[in-house]
């Protein structure tokens, strides 16, 4: 079992001589954000000397690294998604990364990708230009060939499992429908940083598997609303969004999309949410809690209308 010191020196210092053969270039956008991840291994050992946290593009490409190393030659394809690869990396965003491997995950493999996660990723809220946080999902290439929904994930890895594995749970196998989701999406917008391109690997997910796993999803998302008020009426409004149009877009994009379509008094709190997730304004939902649920409940309704 490797050390997560071991692991994280090993990622740090790992830089293919060739980024075309390591990397599944797809792409030119593919090829663009590459190019951009690649910084020389000179630069990111000072930076790590000097007490300097890496980039974006850093910790992604250190991330995925890391995964190599504990997962060895059972690492099919590690794929970049959702903000980054949009574009529109906001002060709190992710990065979105999804693995497949062609062998279950032994114990030892667990608690070392665990332990190396724990202390790659940022923890939320993470510092505007330090490490930010990691959300990760490793899935087993035999449970992509299931039609059914939820789909299972081998291993799930986000901040908001932080303290459970802090206090000693083990990151085992799920199956929830927002792998479904996070699968149907990456398919259709990723970067390749290790193996295929997405769509040569992952399964197409039909438009009734997509609705299905939103009618799922629908119940634990609108359990989280206190505290989390933003993140939910935004996922619910991009819900929306893809159930009338099939198309997976940004929160805020879904939140612009969703404002003139919403009665003026809810308008006004997507687009406080819409500007908070921008980074423009810093939100404050303690006060508005009935209006909150009354909007969660008309974008339900909205939603489950359209499955």
């Amino acid at each position: 079992m490797l050390g997560d010191s071991v692991i994280a020196q090993q990622a740090l210092e790992h830089v293919p001589g060739d980024p075309n053969r390591t990397l599944g270039i797809c792409s030119q956008q593919d090829h663009d954000l590459v190019n951009v991840m690649l910084v020389s291994k000179k630069e990111r050992i000072k930076a790590v000397m000097q007490g300097s946290r890496p980039k974006q593009a850093d910790q992604t490409r250190m991330t995925a690294t890391a995964l190599q190393r504990v997962l060895g030659d059972a690492l099919l394809a590690v794929y970049l998604h959702g903000s980054a690869v949009a574009g529109n990396l906001r002060p709190q965003s992710d990065i979105d990364l999804l693995a497949v491997i062609g062998r279950p995950m032994t114990d030892d493999q667990r608690r070392d990708l665990l332990r190396v996660l724990l202390r790659m990723s940022a923890r939320h809220p993470a510092v505007p230009g330090g490490l930010r946080c990691l959300d990760v999902a490793v899935f087993l290439l035999s449970d992509l060939s299931e039609s059914s929904v939820p789909t299972r994930a081998e291993f799930t890895y986000g901040e908001w499992l932080r303290d459970a594995f802090e206090a000693g749970e083990s990151p085992l196998p799920t199956r929830d429908p927002e792998h479904t989701l996070v699968l149907a999406q990456t398919r259709r917008d990723a970067v390749s940083l290790i193996g295929p391109c997405s769509a040569d690997l992952l399964p197409e997910m039909s438009p009734n598997h997509i609705r299905q796993a939103m009618g799922q999803a629908l119940p634990t998302v609108l359990e989280g609303l206190r505290g989390d008020e933003r993140n939910v009426l935004l996922t619910l409004v991009r819900m929306w969004h893809t159930a009338q149009t099939g198309a997976f877009v940004t929160k805020d994009a879904a939140a612009a999309w969703a404002i003139p379509r919403v009665p003026d008094q809810d308008a006004t709190i997507l687009d406080e949410a819409r500007r908070a997730y921008l980074g423009e304004l810093v939100d404050e939902w303690d006060s508005r809690r009935d209006d909150t649920q009354r909007l969660a409940e008309h974008l339900r309704a909205r939603i489950t209308k359209l499955l």
